[in-house]
């Protein structure tokens, strides 16, 4: 079977993003998926999206890690799925679907989207570390020289014995000033760092927050693959209205036979 596709990224975070209205492809299939994202036999990517109709929304995302499994929320990846969504005429500046979490809004303003993330209730705050879920688990840990910090070694070792066999992502972060940090993550499923990650990202932004590192509502970022910005409001019941901005980019598109 061909399948027709489209290489995107956010970031670097980049994703292979199918048209699948017909409902014509394999949700069990993970060898696929897997072959599809690899990096030297396949297309390459940290993960790969599903479009399909939705009765009540303009369309929903379904989500794949780079391992072929199912997977929880992605802040980058939902971007990308709008900028796509805008490509097939389905929506103009504005879109409301569906994903793993919940409903999503989003606005667009050329290649700049801002995607609505979930709201964060709960935040844990460990002697050494932050967690919360912000659609996806994420640990969240201040380093003095991120750019030099071994990622890898320390974020696989944070995913697999701290938090079990469901993993979670490991966040490493340089605060430069009142409202601007670097950010590098290891991202389970991916089980490698990526460029950049929305969810990840969204965290860090609230961890800040959360642990009187920022006084700011609104938060720039600094990944290896760009700059994104997170902003929200904080009341009582925790923090809402939590918007993740950045660039969505096409970068080719395919066909895999």
């Amino acid at each position: 079977m061909k399948i027709n596709f489209y290489k995107y990224q956010g970031t670097g975070n980049d994703f292979v993003v199918i048209d699948d209205r017909a409902a014509s492809f394999d949700l069990d299939d993970k060898k696929t998926i897997a072959s599809i994202c690899h990096r030297r036999t396949g297309v390459g990517a940290d993960g790969l999206i599903l479009l399909r109709e939705h009765p009540d929304f303009d369309f929903q995302m379904i989500y794949y890690n780079s391992d072929g499994a199912p997977s929880s929320m992605c802040g980058n990846g939902g971007r990308c799925i709008v900028q796509f969504a805008r490509q097939l005429g389905l929506i103009t500046d504005k879109a409301h679907f569906l994903a793993v979490d919940g409903p999503h809004r989003a606005s667009l303003e050329q290649d700049l989207i801002s995607l609505q993330m979930s709201d964060v209730s709960e935040v844990e705050r460990h002697e050494s570390h932050v967690f919360l879920d912000t659609g996806s688990p994420h640990h969240v840990a201040w380093v003095v020289d991120v750019d030099h910090f071994p990622v890898v070694v320390n974020g696989r070792k944070i995913r697999n014995q701290l938090y079990g066999s469901d993993g979670a992502n490991a966040n490493f972060v340089q605060q430069l000033s009142n409202n601007k940090a670097k950010v590098r993550t290891y991202e389970r499923g991916v089980e490698d760092e990526t460029l950049s990650c929305g969810t990840g990202v969204t965290a860090v932004a609230i961890a800040m927050h959360a642990t009187g590192k920022t006084t700011d509502l609104s938060v720039d970022l600094i990944t290896p693959g760009g700059v994104l910005n997170v902003r929200f409001e904080y009341t009582e019941s925790g923090y809402q209205d939590v918007w993740l901005t950045g660039p969505a980019q096409l970068v080719f598109k395919g066909t895999w036979s």
